[in-house]
């Protein structure tokens, strides 16, 4: 089995500790290229806490310890050799709440090229143009590229945040309950995006709404306690799951 085709990102005995409070547990996980995973599970239950090891977002929290590893295409993001900078823009974050920069929405799209080192005007147009096109947005928004970003709506919003991380052209999007603020017009138009986007990015979602996970994912994971309780083909975790916590939890017994 080639790993750089077959699987996008391979996790073993992922430990992380907040401290002494252990956070997660022994995960192993793969997740395929060009697919949707969805995370499940109630709240403080490791789902989010996961998603930042895929990017490192958790290295911001000094008492955070972790074991185990996490390749992307095969290489250890946490080896003394990996670059954080080069990560980052390779797998980026999309967060619960739309932060767009207080600038034009030219410029927040532009603002990631520009700082990897691009500053010809043509190219930026380009990519600008491009992006927000990926991100269901240009329509909407073309002629109005140099007001301010935080006249959108929230939605719109959220879409932009998306455009400005496709403007670096990332391979891997994670995406931390990314509908949890929005109206439900708003959530169908991400929702239908990631159909979009998985076909050029490998998307990992974290999601309370488990309709949504319903819908929009290719495979599920069921987080609970820091432990993953399983994984498997969403189709199969909604209508018959192996173990007796996840279907307890998607029946709404708990959580």
């Amino acid at each position: 089995m080639n790993i750089a085709t077959d699987t996008k990102i391979k996790v073993n005995g992922l430990d992380l500790f907040y401290g002494d409070n252990q956070a997660l547990h022994g995960i192993d996980l793969d997740i395929a290229p060009n697919s949707v995973s969805a995370l499940i599970g109630p709240s403080g239950c490791g789902k989010s806490t996961f998603l930042r090891t895929l990017n490192r977002m958790n290295d911001l929290i000094d008492s955070v310890r972790i074991n185990g590893t996490i390749k992307v295409d095969g290489q250890d993001i946490y080896s003394p050799e990996s670059d954080i900078v080069s990560l980052r823009k390779r797998v980026g974050m999309v967060f619960q709440r739309p932060n767009p920069f207080p600038m034009s929405i030219y410029d927040n799209i532009a603002y990631g090229p520009r700082i990897h080192g691009q500053k010809k005007r043509a190219v930026l147009d380009e990519i600008v143009e491009r992006s927000l096109r990926q991100a269901a947005l240009w329509d909407e928004v073309k002629d109005r590229l140099n007001k301010s970003a935080l006249g959108l709506s929230g939605g719109q919003q959220q879409r932009l945040c998306i455009a400005r991380l496709l403007a670096v052209e990332p391979e891997v999007l994670l995406m931390d309950e990314p509908t949890s603020a929005l109206d439900p017009i708003s959530t169908l138009k991400v929702e239908e995006l990631t159909q979009t986007l998985k076909e050029r990015y490998t998307i990992i979602i974290v999601t309370h709404n488990m309709q949504q996970a319903a819908r929009i994912s290719d495979r599920t994971s069921f987080f609970l306690n820091g432990i993953l309780v399983e994984t498997d083909q969403t189709d199969k975790i909604f209508t018959n799951p192996n173990d007796q916590r996840t279907e307890d939890y998607i029946t709404g017994r708990f959580g």
